[in-house]
This record gives C-alpha cells, structure tokens and sequence, in this order.
C-alpha cells in the first residue's frame, strides 16, 4: 500500500518488432518515482491458446496490473534496495542468533554449515530484496539429500529474509510461501538388546570406554552429556547420576533442555563408575569423569570411531553411538511411566517421548479386546474355544428383490 508522499504505481505495456520477432514490453513507474523497463515475453499472434512464454495484448496488461499491484502492497521484488547481499543478510543473522538469541556454540555451528554449503553459493552476492519465492523453489527442488536436510536449509533461509525484514527493511519474505519437502517418517527406532550392549562393553578398547558405553545405555545420557560428567554429579549413595551440563563443539553449555536432571543409577553402572574413579589421576569431585589424557574433555570424533571399530570386532549392527540413548529409552517405557522417562531424559517434549510407547509389550491388550467382545450371555451363544464356528453362526438376509442398492 502506498505511503504519504509517494505516487500510486501506473504504467502501460507496448510492442517491439525485433528481428528474431515481435515482443510485449511494460514500462512502469514504481511509488519512489524510479522509471522501470522489462521485457515481458514474444508476442503471440496467431490463434488459439500462446504457449508457454508468448502473450497475447490481453496477457500482457495482466501482467503489468499484477506487477502494479505488487508495486502498490509493498511485495515487488526488488522494490525496496537494501543496498545489502543475501551474504550480508546471512552474517548478520548468524550474529543475531549466536549473540542476541544465545544459541549454543553446536547450534551455530551447524547452522553456518548449512548457509556455507548450500546458501552462500544459490543467493549469497544476489540483492536479498531479489530473491523471488519462485528462485527460492527452483534452489529448493534442485538440492540433493534427505528431505529433512533440505527443510532445515529452507527454515535457515526464512529466517535469514525474517531477520533482514527487520533490519533492512525488507518488504517480504519470499520463503515464507514455499512449501517444505514432505518428510516421511516410519517411526522406527534401531536399538541393542542387554545382550548386545554387554558384548559391546566387553569388546571396549578400554576400562574407560566400556563404562562409557555401559551408562550410556543405561542411562540414556546425550554424548556431550556423558563428555561433561563431573566426579559431583555422581550420587553413588543416592544411586542417581545428575546431569548439569553438556560438551559440544568445544563449548561447555546447559544440557539439550537447558534444565538440570536427575537419571537413575543402575548397580552396574555404579560398579563400572566406582571401579573407574580407583584410577590415580582425575578423581576429585570437579575432575571429568571420562577425561582425556590430560584430564581434558575427551574427544567425541575419537570416541565415536572406537565405539565403531568396538562394534564391527563383535560383529553388532553399525547403529549410531546415539542410539544407545534410544536403547535406554525402549528398555525403559516399558518399565516406568512415561513422565518418568520424560524426565529421566530431558526430553522438552512429551510427544518425543512418546516415540518409544510401540515398544512397550503389553501382552495384556489382547485380554482386554476379547473381554470387550465376549458375548452377553456365555450360555447362549457359547464360547468360541468351546464350540466349533458354523455357517449357522452368521445371518444372512438376501437382499429384497424390489429393496434398492445402497
């Protein structure tokens, strides 16, 4: 819409004889005053339907009232100069979210992974009031990899436009229009049995490792978690394990809720950990309970490649270190209930928990079904077990000859 002091938008469209054949232009004022000239397509002359790309005299003044109508709401692409990039756009959200909004060091991480690698080289020197919501689909339907991946680049992108909206004066966000790639979820989770995991302890390169692996699965600890775990945050007299914080990315932060939590400590774990803390180094209570060689955090990347190299000398599926936390959490569904286990892994939301509710047996269920259709009067129609089933068991009315189909 326009504003005091600037001039509705008006323009006209006129015809081009070219040598490779005629063509419609439009010439339009926009509300700043600023002159604009762009070509709108081939001029069709001939009968019938244009195809794609030509116009007729009537499908080119469409498209110059829409073009003035965009003009008139403020949504034309390119109608504001920001005098930015798309790459200045990105850096100034990037400090937004890592400063202003006090995202964990992983968090903005990962998300300058994405704008480097996929961002930067589709918009990164195009104006950002440039971007066009149909640019935005055309860069989206041409990124390779799981659908997730690619929602994650177009939410990252929303909100790099929402920011520069903000700042910059952008009149829009044109990713606000583009739809996310379906995601399909089948809803299962891969997990060890007890089996399993004591195999994989068993065949830990370490006494430290193998305890790693051991509350882990036990506990359902995130890795960086199980990284930040300091010798006072084990209660061996109150069998409980308290997670304050998490190791990621170099950075000590709040754990993945940003609230403290208390999980509980099973025997083995306690005996695995009390047999560990007897080492002669980093014991005391603010010492790590898994330490590197210097009684530093221990190196996740060089964790992760022996807790690989531990599975394939076992002969165990190559399932991700996480899925020991998944491991926990299907085990326990089972045996407490399910604001327990919300707790007990600091999950934010209980619908996240509620992924592991399938595995819960509850043989008892059928029980209930056969009670909920038994019948009335058991000396009637009998029991199903008791007496065999016939045709007589089941009615059945032919259709009358003058009743309609339904």
């Amino acid at each position: 819409m326009s504003s005091p002091g600037l001039l509705p938008p008006s323009g006209h469209v006129f015809r081009v004889e070219r040598a490779r054949g005629p063509a419609w232009y439009a010439k339009y004022r926009l509300p700043d005053g600023r002159q604009v000239q762009k070509k709108i397509g081939a001029a069709w002359s001939g009968r019938g339907r244009p195809p794609a790309g030509y116009f007729t005299k009537r499908l080119a003044e469409e498209w110059l009232r829409e073009v003035l109508h965009q003009a008139s709401q403020g949504t034309l692409a390119g109608q504001v100069r920001t005098g930015v990039t798309f790459a200045d756009a990105a850096a100034e959200w990037l400090r937004y979210v890592e400063v202003d909004r006090e995202r964990k060091p992983s968090t903005v991480a990962g998300y300058k992974v994405v704008v480097r690698s996929q961002l930067l080289p589709a918009f990164g020197e195009t104006p950002v009031e440039s971007i066009t919501t149909s640019m935005i689909e055309r860069w989206l339907a041409s990124l390779n990899g799981a659908a997730s991946s690619r929602t994650k680049a177009l939410v990252l992108l929303h909100g790099i436009l929402r920011r520069a909206k903000k700042v910059w004066g952008l009149q829009s966000n044109a990713a606000a229009e583009v739809e996310k790639p379906p995601l399909r979820r089948s809803g299962e989770i891969q997990v060890y049995s007890p089996e399993e995991v004591w195999a994989l302890v068993r065949a830990a390169a370490s006494e430290q490792d193998a305890a790693i692996y051991l509350t882990a699965a036990f506990t359902g600890l995130r890795l960086g978690e199980l990284l930040a775990l300091s010798w006072r945050d084990v209660d061996f007299a109150g069998s409980v394990i308290r997670v304050r914080a998490s190791f990621a990315a170099g950075a000590l932060t709040t754990p993945k809720s940003g609230k403290v939590r208390s999980v509980p400590m099973a025997p083995d774990v306690a005996s695995a950990l009390a047999q560990l803390g007897q080492r002669e180094h980093w014991a005391g209570d603010e010492d790590l309970v898994f330490a590197g060689p210097t009684g530093t955090y221990l190196d996740g990347s060089g964790l992760r490649k022996r807790y690989k190299a531990a599975l394939a000398a076992v002969g165990l599926r190559p399932l991700r270190f996480h899925d020991l936390r998944h491991t926990f959490g299907t085990r326990m569904i089972a045996k407490a209930d399910i604001r327990r286990v919300q707790e007990w892994m600091g999950h934010a939301d209980i619908q996240t928990t509620m992924r592991y509710l399938h595995y819960a047996p509850r043989s008892e269920d059928a029980q209930l079904v056969a009670e909920a259709f038994a019948p009335a009067d058991p000396d009637i129609s009998g029991h199903p077990e008791r007496r065999p089933r016939t045709s007589s068991d089941i009615s059945v009315h032919p259709r009358s000859r003058t009743e309609p189909e339904r």
